[in-house]
């Protein structure tokens, strides 16, 4: 257990303090293609400064480490229980550390115990594998870029968008349209189509796991990645809504099931803080392998 809880602070640490490489990339690519002696260029450096300054320093690269969300592929017969204990330990732990803030609040009272353990915090997802690994994968999702994310049922009249890809684009890019820089953008969209109001909002989540270069399998899906990303970053929005060629830094969608009755587009959208790492543990709980 001691094992397993020592695993954990540390893959904390490092999502909450150190960008993956596929995002720090992105990120450098499009300072790069950003015009000389703009805004946008300068927000772009401050953003790379804070990067290497977190990761130099090993703390925090916002001052919102998030929500916690852990995402947990193991054998059959895990102990799951014993697995959420350790993690819940292993965020009390990280959080007197200072590698997490303090920042996870009683939502009808309002006090902060300082723990950042409570109802629903963190947040575990369990999926069960063949395989006799257990890999953990880490989201620090900041409240910033959470208040823009968007849920749209289709038909939507306003944005005349139908029951199709055509009315998916039109509501994912309504959805960067409305965020204008406030969920400290250059951004991630993770986006959904189908499932319920709940699922959707998980199933986008989970894009987020994806890395920043891959495409997806299925070839309407990619294409209309592709296209989002592309024509974002030709609305003018930029770094911080300061104008510029980076809206986005990617857009990653899945399509699930859905009722006939329904048709919901769920964006969940990610601020340039794109705090995703993973492990692979062995049989006692210790890292043999870091995922991105």
């Amino acid at each position: 257990m001691n094992a397993l809880q020592d695993s954990l602070i540390e893959l904390i640490r490092r999502t909450s303090a150190e960008i993956p490489d596929d995002v720090q990339k992105a990120i450098l690519d499009s300072l790069e293609r950003e015009k000389k002696g703009t805004i946008a260029e300068s927000a772009m450096k401050i953003i790379e400064r804070n990067i290497a300054l977190a990761k130099q320093k090993s703390q925090p690269i916002c001052q919102d480490t998030g929500s916690i969300l852990f995402y947990v592929d193991g054998p059959v017969g895990m102990d799951q229980i014993a697995f959420e204990d350790a993690g819940c330990l292993a965020v009390k732990k990280a959080t007197k550390k200072g590698y997490l803030r303090q920042n996870s609040v009683d939502s009808l009272t309002g006090v902060n115990d300082g723990t950042n353990v409570g109802p629903g915090s963190p947040t575990f997802h369990f999926h069960q594998h063949r395989p006799e690994e257990i890999s953990v994968r880490l989201v620090l999702k900041g409240g910033g870029c959470e208040n823009v994310g968007a849920q749209y049922s289709l038909p939507n009249e306003k944005l005349n968008a139908n029951r199709d890809l055509g009315g998916c684009r039109k509501v994912i890019l309504d959805a960067v349209l409305q965020a204008q820089g406030k969920g400290c953008g250059p951004g991630i969209l993770g986006v959904c189509i189908g499932g319920d109001r709940a699922t959707g909002y998980e199933f986008s989540k989970r894009q987020f796991l994806r890395l920043i270069p891959d495409r997806n399998p299925a070839p309407e899906l990619d294409a209309l990645e592709q296209d989002i990303l592309k024509t974002a970053n030709e609305l003018g929005i930029g770094p911080m809504g300061f104008g510029g060629k980076t809206t986005l830094l990617g857009v990653k969608i899945c399509a699930v099931n859905r009722l006939p009755a329904s048709f919901f587009v769920s964006v969940s959208y990610m601020c340039w803080a794109y705090r995703r790492q993973g492990v692979a543990l062995d049989a006692g709980g210790k890292i043999v392998k870091w995922l991105y």
